[in-house]
This record gives C-alpha cells, sequence and structure tokens, in this order.
C-alpha cells in the first residue's frame, strides 16, 4: 500500500533516528495491519519514521525507529536480545548515493513495497523521494520485517531489518 503522508518532513537527517523496543503505540498518519499464521502485526507510519506492534499467543513487541526527542538510544548497527521468550534481531545500516542512484532507489523500493499485501510505504509532500517504506513477512516460525527511510537531501538511505521469533535450534 502506498500513501502520501499528510505532515511536514519531520526526520531532516539519517543521524536523527533513535531505535527503541517497548514503546506504547505512537500517534500514526498510516497504518497496515496484517495476519501472519497467527501473529497479529501492525506496521505504522509516524511523522518521525516507523513503529512494529507485534502480538502472538498472548506475548507482545514493539519496536520504534523515529527522531524520539529526549531518546539517548541512537540507532544501533544491530542489537541481538531476548524479548520474553523470543529471540529478537535487529540489523540497521546507512547507505549513501549520488542523486541519480538515490532517485532510482527510491523509485524501485516504492513499487517494490506499494505492491506488496505485506508492504506500507508513505511519501512525505514536497519530495517524491522522501518517503518510510516497510515490508514484512512470516518465516520459519519467524516475523521479519524490512524498512527503508529516505533523506533526499543528503542522499542518505536507513535500511533495517528485524526478525523475531522463537529461539533458532543450533545447526552444526
Amino acid at each position: 500500500m502506498l500513501t502520501t503522508l499528510k505532515t511536514s518532513y519531520t526526520d531532516t537527517r539519517a543521524a536523527d533516528l533513535a531505535w527503541a523496543l517497548g514503546r506504547d503505540p505512537l500517534p500514526a498518519l498510516a497504518v497496515l495491519d496484517l495476519e501472519l499464521a497467527g501473529a497479529r502485526l501492525q506496521l505504522r507510519l509516524l511523522g518521525a519514521s516507523h513503529q512494529v506492534l507485534l502480538e502472538e499467543e498472548g506475548r507482545s513487541c514493539s519496536e520504534t525507529v523515529a527522531c524520539m526527542p529526549g531518546s539517548s538510544t541512537p540507532l544501533p548497527l544491530g542489537v541481538s536480545k531476548r524479548v520474553g521468550e523470543w529471540e529478537y534481531e535487529f540489523a540497521a545500516r546507512v547507505e549513501t548515493l549520488s542523486h541519480g542512484s538515490f532517485a532510482g532507489r527510491a523509485q524501485e523500493l516504492l513499487a517494490l513495497v506499494a505492491d506488496h499485501p505485506n508492504g506500507l510505504a508513505g511519501t512525505f509532500p514536497g519530495s517524491p523521494h522522501a518517503f518510510t517504506a516497510m515490508l514484512a513477512q512470516r518465516h520459519e516460525g519467524q516475523v521479519r520485517w524490512r524498512t527503508w527511510h529516505a533523506y533526499p537531501q543528503e542522499g542518505q538511505l536507513v535500511v533495517t531489518r528485524t526478525r523475531i521469533g522463537a529461539r533458532m535450534p543450533a545447526t552444526l
């Protein structure tokens, strides 16, 4: 699903993003509710990026990646931790692209997410390449999502990847 977000462009720099687990739901500009093999997932586009709410078998988790005033937790490159009975893994990277490459990558990602039944993307007024996009799936008992936060003025794309679910058995 692709939507135009009715707000000003809040995130001004990729470096302004922060990460948090366990935050209460924040006001959302667009929401996509999904049912993925027993897991209820809510993808939420905020005026300051994204939030994902997950519920499954009486357990819940929330992930927020956004500009959060007063937050002291910057966007980490990676996190791996237990959340109740779940294993949670998060990874983030920043891609810096030339103006032409950025425009092409933005169009490619928006097309991918807009046409996907488990995808939500929102563009911000003022720039067709200022957007936040999210895509979720269920794979091998785990819920996974990817997000893209675009900063055309910097030529930067923040890409995150999250995986949460039952602990995977070790393989030899």
